[in-house]
């Protein structure tokens, strides 16, 4: 029988879940349809832009994400403290930039006057609001059905695009969070569309290893798709791995980047009974692919957050001088 999804999703248990959704019939609405010969490839981008921009307007971080031809893996952290260490503008700021919201919000958010029997209705809203920033439920409606209402404009058709609502799976240990993210991010691998990890288009390992995530072309994307944004986003990195220990705010995965990888690597040499793909054995080890030496990998791992910071200072002297 079908649980409730408040009854799959306790915080009180664990903040981390595994979240999968498919294209109807499982076709390949997201990738190269073999049948039809038309491509679809380029809605694999749509869905991974709007995962890395929802995911920093939400209180929820991303720890891995694979983008399949007919259907998407995420691991996600919520995170409550995020959302209640905002301020009740910038809740309003954040649910705005993805809904319109009421006419008394609205109002209020332009400077408009309002009496004062009207600020404890805005102060409600915000209540709801901040709360439903932490859902998941909510991050995967505003995820699933912009992306369900563009690729129906596109095909000129009305109808499903998912097959259902989505499926998710509470991560309970440290152990299981670290098996689901790399089975994740092997899922390219395992269905032989990428020879390594590190190469796989639209997976969170290959966006660790090189991130080339532009910000400024995926909010312009999303707003050609008429999709809102008047929120000013700051792009938020995936998950770090903290090493052995956690940050003052119980922040991060207690794992090191340099053992998650090569734990990918070995795992993607194993051949899994009913799947197509595994790394050759002939493959270098995965640093070694990368050009990475042991000694220096702690090194370029902290210069790793910098590069999303030195990606988001650009981007805002760009639309600084833009202005």
């Amino acid at each position: 029988m079908t649980r409730p999804r408040e009854q799959l999703v306790s915080l009180a248990d664990t903040p981390y879940y595994h979240v999968v959704s498919r294209c109807v019939r499982r076709t390949f609405l997201c990738g190269f349809d073999r049948h039809s010969g038309k491509s679809y490839e380029h809605r694999r981008q749509w869905i991974e832009e709007r995962i890395r921009l929802l995911a920093s307007i939400f209180a929820i971080d991303l720890c891995a994400y694979a983008v399949m031809s007919n259907h998407y893996h995420l691991v996600v952290r919520i995170s409550p403290e995020e959302s209640n260490s905002w301020s009740n503008d910038e809740v309003l700021q954040r649910w705005t930039s993805v809904f319109k919201g009421p006419s008394l919000v609205q109002r209020y958010l332009a400077g408009n006057g309002l009496q004062e029997a009207e600020l404890p209705a805005v102060g409600h809203a915000t209540d709801v609001f901040r709360e439903r920033l932490t859902s998941l439920s909510w991050f995967m409606k505003c995820l699933n059905e912009s992306i369900a209402k563009e690729a129906n404009r596109e095909d000129d058709c009305t109808g499903h695009f998912w097959e259902s609502r989505f499926k998710s799976q509470a991560l309970l240990t440290e152990q299981a969070l670290l098996s689901c993210m790399a089975y994740v991010d092997l899922n390219p691998v395992r269905a032989a569309i990428a020879d390594t990890p590190e190469i796989s288009d639209h997976t969170s390992i290959k966006e660790r290893v090189a991130p080339t995530f532009d910000l400024a072309t995926a909010i312009k994307s999303q707003t050609e798709q008429q999709f809102l944004y008047q929120f000013p986003v700051t792009l938020k990195p995936l998950d770090r791995f903290e090493g052995g220990e956690r940050d003052g705010n119980g922040r991060g995965i207690l794992f090191s980047l340099q053992d998650y990888l090569q734990l990918v690597d070995q795992t993607g040499r194993v051949l899994r009974p009913g799947k197509r793909g595994a790394i050759a054995e002939t493959q270098l080890p995965i640093l070694e692919r990368l050009g990475l030496d042991f000694d220096d990998w702690f090194s370029e791992a902290t210069e790793f957050e910098a590069r999303y910071q030195a990606n988001q200072r650009a981007y805002h002297r760009r639309r600084r001088t833009a202005a």
